[in-house]
């Protein structure tokens, strides 16, 4: 099953090479919409045209991405492309759409999504997190973090030896309708390597002039 975003309606073109490819799409106007009707074995993956308003497409891409377990795939055309970030989703393709290109695109973010198994537990030397208790423990000893320092740890765990900007880390992690700078990512660093310890604290990487990395 496969579901095309749009905040109106996917093109009729995207549409017809979907059932051509062999999908199911599913036309949903938002991404409340996008959970209320996701069939019990899941999305094979989302498609967002950026369409007429780039911008409400762009901000349902980024929350989908967010929120979702399924692969995001951004259509575009080469005017809107200046405009896509990172974090909007996690390819893209030109319009007009080439349906080759089109099968060629979904075929692979659904092979990389099948080789990310589902963990309740991640483990990065002796620091182990819970997913599911939102527990952190060092060494056996349980870690006092707060919820973000919790979700920003997580998160750096769980994309080892990547360097992510501030502007990512605050996209993936706080959310892309947080408010606050790029000072709140520095400002929890510091707390968690702090509370990781002197000989553990280089864990999480300063990449100067760029961001941060873990491991």
């Amino acid at each position: 099953m496969l579901v095309a975003l749009h905040p109106e309606q996917p093109s009729a073109p995207l549409v017809e090479m979907l059932l051509a490819a062999g999908y199911r799409p599913v036309p949903v106007a938002d991404a409340a919409a996008v959970a209320d009707q996701e069939p019990e074995g899941g999305w094979a993956a989302l498609v967002v045209e950026l369409g007429e308003d780039p911008t409400a497409a762009l901000a349902l891409a980024r929350r989908v991405r967010r929120e979702g377990s399924a692969p995001v795939l951004v259509v575009a055309t080469r005017a809107q492309v200046g405009a896509l970030a990172p974090e909007a989703g996690d390819d893209f393709l030109l319009s007009p759409i080439d349906p080759g290109e089109l099968t060629l695109r979904l075929q692979r973010l659904r092979a990389l999504a099948a080789d990310e198994p589902a963990q309740e537990t991640l483990r990065f030397k002796d620091l182990e997190l819970n997913l599911a208790t939102y527990q952190a423990r060092l060494a056996g000893t349980p870690l006092d973090l707060t919820y973000m320092e919790y979700e920003l740890l997580r998160f750096l765990v769980g994309h080892p030896t990547r360097v992510w900007s501030r502007e990512q880390l605050l996209s993936r992690v706080w959310g892309y309708d947080y408010f606050g700078g790029a000072r709140t990512v520095d400002v929890h660093v510091r707390r968690l390597r702090a509370k990781l310890g002197e000989t553990r604290a280089s864990w999480i990487a300063t990449v100067r002039s760029v961001g941060y990395r873990f491991g």
